[in-house]
């Protein structure tokens, strides 16, 4: 897959927007109730970054960093300020944060998952050293694959014991566009016009 296992400097993303998108389908009828149906499971997230750079220094390193994927062509990982914990972003993570499966008394394999209302978001890219895990309140062994999320039990949990997990986590995202452009304003200072990230799904 065309993914780097790197994330972007989190001081290159300062001053960045955005947020998630979904695509719903409306069609009026004519007695003007509406049908409405949406093609997507889940939301994709998109952002806009450089725009608040100023430093030459730092528009040369996200210019770098832009030469390195090519562009649109290679993934990475991206921090959203918004969302990127298993809690609220001003909690500390907890092994009881997010639900992530029921034990059966022999799988020992699952994906971390962070519930939004009802609505599940499997999340591929947690970040290292940061996730913590429990059946049934207490705390056990594991191994993560931080390209994945995939978490594997050092033994598998009892019937309808319940597996859950605490983690900080990255967005894995992609340049939307294949140019960026820098206004030199002083010889110290320069101003970047906004480069789009569009979520991918790894």
């Amino acid at each position: 897959m065309n993914f780097h296992e790197v994330r972007l400097p989190s001081r290159l993303a300062f001053g960045s927007t955005g947020g998630v998108e979904r695509r719903t389908e409306v069609v009026t009828l004519a007695s003007g109730h509406e049908r409405r149906s949406t093609p997507w499971a889940h939301g994709r997230r998109r952002y806009l970054i450089g725009a608040g750079l100023r430093s030459l220094d730092d528009m040369a390193a996200l210019t770098a960093f832009f030469e390195a994927r090519r562009g649109r062509l290679y993934g990475f990982r991206f921090r959203d300020f918004a969302d990127f914990k298993s809690c609220a972003p001003g909690t500390a993570v907890s092994a009881g944060d997010q639900v992530i499966g029921t034990g059966d008394g022999e799988a020992t394999v699952f994906q971390l998952v962070k519930d939004y209302g009802g609505l599940g978001r499997e999340i591929r890219k947690p970040v290292a050293g940061s996730v913590r895990l429990s059946v049934d309140g207490v705390e056990v062994g594991f191994a993560v694959d931080e390209a994945t999320g995939v978490v594997t039990l050092e033994a598998a949990p009892g019937a309808g014991a319940v597996v859950t997990a605490g983690f900080e986590f990255d967005t894995p995202v992609r340049f939307d566009a294949d140019r960026i452009e820098v206004t030199l304003e002083t010889f110290e200072a320069g101003r970047m016009a906004a480069l789009p990230l569009v979520e991918v799904r790894v």
